[in-house]
């Protein structure tokens, strides 16, 4: 090796080339495909012989290349997962002090945190997370922030072997653009009438048992529903199973107040003041999610309402926040999480069946009864 004048190695000459996967196999004594099936699916290769490639992989200091991988295989080994913009909620932050180089918040006003709506995502981000690692598969995750949805979405769909998307994130027509070029998945809603693989839970039943449980089982007549945006699809299933509950137990729907919120905390309170400041309190107010009952918490909290003594809450979700609620909250659990893993999974099987009708899963739901709303009254 050549020296400098001051007898320094030069670094151009310390440089080596980058070990390649046939050095992994050679230093490994496997094929190729077998390193590729340690790297993808290391569960489906026999322990002695994935310890060996892995510790070739450490010794050499090999890092497979994702441009290597999609020229050889036409595959990228990564899953994509486009949900709603989280840059949606203003930055705002209470009147500042300062101590010091220490920022001191008067935070006493605020009850939610900036991105508290979207605790949903986070369960259905952290089981597609576990899906795809546990598939060798890697996740990009696209939140729709500083540009438009198509640009948004072509970008992420030229990087991915496969896409999930939250329903109505994406308008029908682009997402029919996209899926010309790669599978697409529909979450929260059975998109099979579009020409899509979808995953969703069984909102209206969920919701149907539940409001069962209010009007039926507690007797509660007076009634007001908190629904959510009125372009979703989880809301319209869930107001539907509500409006079936009412119809199984012979009250009329117009007696039942309806206010549309947006799934929010902080405009959920807003209209379960207007409601609770009333002439006609209602005995039972029914959320169509769980973000939304607990702005409903809140507002009762504030006024001195008493739940469920006064008034009777459920949500719809389970989010682990009415978990922790005061009191806890009664809500339709849907098993977030698995919704994540179900769309990578869903993913994966249309890579190697591309053909065929577009296929829906359907999750299942569960009602968990808590103080808000008790078993009984």
């Amino acid at each position: 090796m050549q020296r400098t004048s001051d007898g320094r190695h030069g670094l151009a000459e310390q440089r080596t080339a980058p070990p390649t996967v046939y050095d992994v196999a050679s230093a490994a004594g496997v094929s190729i495909a077998t390193v590729s099936r340690v790297l993808r699916t290391p569960d489906a290769v026999r322990e002695g012989t994935r310890d060996r490639v892995q510790a070739a992989i450490r010794t050499l200091g090999y890092v497979p290349s994702g441009n290597a991988r999609a020229l050889a295989g036409k595959r990228t080994g990564v899953v994509g997962l486009l949900l709603p913009g989280f840059d949606v909620v203003p930055d705002e932050r209470p009147d500042l002090v300062t101590d010091g180089g220490v920022r001191v918040v008067d935070d006493r006003r605020h009850v939610t945190q900036p991105f508290s709506s979207n605790l949903y995502f986070d369960e259905v981000l952290r089981g597609a997370e576990t899906e795809a690692w546990q598939r060798g598969l890697a996740l990009m995750v696209a939140a729709g922030r500083g540009s438009s949805r198509d640009v948004i979405v072509n970008d992420v769909a030229g990087r991915v072997d496969g896409l999930a998307v939250l329903a109505q994130t994406v308008p029908d027509d682009l997402l029919e653009h996209v899926a010309r070029r790669i599978p697409v998945v529909v979450l929260a809603d059975d998109r099979r009438s579009h020409g899509f693989d979808s995953v969703s839970v069984d909102n209206a039943a969920g919701m149907r048992t539940l409001g069962s449980h209010v009007i039926g089982r507690l007797g509660i007549r007076s009634l007001a529903y908190l629904a959510g945006p009125i372009d979703s699809p989880d809301d319209m299933e869930r107001s539907a199973g509500f409006r079936q509950a009412l119809d199984d137990h012979g009250v009329p729907v117009s007696s039942v107040r309806v206010v549309h919120g947006d799934f929010g905390r902080a405009r959920a309170r807003e209209l379960a003041a207007q409601l609770l400041d009333g002439e006609s309190v209602p005995r039972a107010i029914v959320c169509s999610n769980d973000q939304s009952a607990l702005g409903v918490l809140d507002a009762a909290g504030a006024r001195g309402v008493r739940v469920p003594e006064d008034l009777v809450v459920t949500g719809f979700d389970g989010i682990d926040a009415g978990r922790f609620s005061s009191p806890r909250l009664t809500t339709v659990h849907q098993p977030m999480g698995e919704l994540g893993r179900a769309a990578v999974r869903a993913i994966v099987d249309r890579l190697e069946r591309r053909e065929g009708p577009p296929r829906a899963t359907r999750l299942p739901v569960e009602v968990l009864l808590r103080e808000s709303c008790p078993p009984t009254l």
